[in-house]
């Protein structure tokens, strides 16, 4: 439930600027190749006669502007920028008296390759690298008909260097894509397991309300000759929790059918692709739910859990080392069945993710009784950030939770430090009133 933590520094460089970079650092190593360097009795590369000349030097200017101009638009414009810098590179190139574009020339275009190929989607990738080898084509296309010389291994090596930054953007492009996929897999399925949770509960409270009523009933038909005011107030006990469990099942079912609606619509347009995979699924929720109706007729007859079971859950937490403090405003009063349980889960939930990822001592859950809903906040004073280890689908429950009762949820850190959730669901105007002792 916690958020994650910031990305490494050198994530937070834009591409743009590594290009730049790049085109500086293999512009510097051009002219440290053509100069004497301490240890060497000659430059390692000979000088091109107008290196040094106006013309070498507006040469280079304008090469330079080029590849800048392109690493500022390879955000927004890929190709274009990409354009930018294949120029820069061929017109430096021109200024060095050499057969074959240079590697060092190369770099800044290998390394927007890169960034275009994991960035964006396949096709761009492709047109960038079919851009590249284009211009290295071109160039020594023009200079055998010219008559001038070439330099054929230095372009395969340069070519080669292309493709190897085209195939490993390529590869990161589509283990993000991976990796996306099987978050939403996973966020899917967490909710998808917190509805038939959600309904074994159901199932759970409707069974206890069924029995309460059948004891009523059974009450008020013993004594109806006898003690016709006894049996009136049984019949009103099952009148008032028939309405209510009524009431807590119209809306799930409406919220659940709204939800498997759009669902719905989302797999019959992937189901002819998945078909295969979709089976093997169809098989393991079908053994989940046989597994969840044993559970579920096992403990049919225990009490549904409520806010009366959160003193017993701090007492706990307690307990294990983590020091719960439950506050409690306004007037008590009983709530709806399936909006007591979702509150009683929500903090549950919270105090969970407390104990296993806050590193925190200490937490505070205040319920608050207001005129037309019921709202929770839990906070603690832990590391607010969370754990790399926390896969954040208990708030996707507790979201799940909150929308099928059109209520409200926020979960991050808060700004003195530690984290906070705060829900508020709506109660009924139907709904009993009725205050209960503190």
């Amino acid at each position: 439930m916690y958020a994650m933590p910031l990305p490494p520094r050198l994530k937070l460089v834009p591409p743009g600027a590594w290009v730049a970079l790049a085109w500086c650092a293999s512009t510097a190593f051009t002219f440290l190749a053509r100069i004497r360097l301490p240890g060497e009795m000659t430059a390692n590369v000979r000088v091109a006669a107008q290196f040094y000349r106006w013309d070498g030097l507006l040469i280079l200017t304008v090469a330079c502007a080029l590849a800048l101009l392109g690493s500022l638009w390879l955000h927004r414009r890929p190709l274009r920028a990409l354009t930018l810098l294949l120029a820069a590179a061929a017109f430096l190139t021109t200024n060095l008296a050499v057969g074959a574009i240079q590697l060092a020339q190369f770099l800044a275009v290998d390394l927007a390759l890169y960034f275009i190929s994991a960035g964006r989607p396949r096709r761009t990738g492709v047109t960038a690298l079919s851009m590249a080898l284009a211009v290295l084509l071109v160039w020594e296309t023009v200079r055998l008909l010219r008559g001038w010389g070439i330099g054929t291994l230095e372009e395969l090596t340069v070519a080669l260097t292309a493709v190897v930054a085209w195939l490993l953007g390529d590869a990161s492009h589509r283990t993000r894509e991976y990796g996306e996929k099987l978050r939403a897999q996973a966020a899917t399925q967490a909710v998808t397991d917190e509805r038939l949770r959600i309904a074994r509960e159901m199932h759970d409270m409707v069974a206890h309300s069924i029995g309460i009523i059948a004891l009523q009933a059974g009450a008020a038909a013993r004594v109806v000759h006898t003690q016709p005011h006894a049996a009136r107030e049984a019949m009103t006990a099952v009148e008032t929790t028939g309405r209510e469990t009524l009431s807590g099942l119209r809306r799930m079912l409406v919220a659940l059918r709204q939800a498997d609606q759009d669902q719905d619509r989302d797999q019959d347009r992937d189901r002819d692709q998945d078909q295969d995979q979709d089976q093997d699924q169809h098989q393991d929720q079908d053994r989940d739910r046989d597994r969840a109706a044993v559970s579920a007729e096992a403990d049919r007859l225990r009490p549904a859990e409520g806010l009366a079971d959160l003193d017993r859950l701090a007492a706990a937490t307690t307990a294990a080392g983590v020091q719960v403090d439950v506050h409690w405003k306004g007037a008590r009063r009983q709530l709806p069945p399936d909006i007591d349980l979702s509150v009683f889960r929500i903090v549950q939930e919270s105090i969970t993710n407390v104990v296993r990822h806050a590193g925190t001592t200490a937490c505070r859950v205040t319920v608050d009784y207001l005129e037309e809903c019921v709202a929770v906040e839990v906070t603690d004073d832990g590391r607010g950030r969370g754990s790399t280890t926390d896969t954040g689908f208990g708030l996707v429950g507790m979201r799940e939770r909150v929308a099928l009762l059109h209520g409200e949820l926020t979960a991050g850190p808060r700004p003195e430090g530690g984290f906070r959730v705060t829900a508020r669901l709506p109660v009924p105007a139907t709904a009993t009133s009725a205050t209960v002792a503190v």
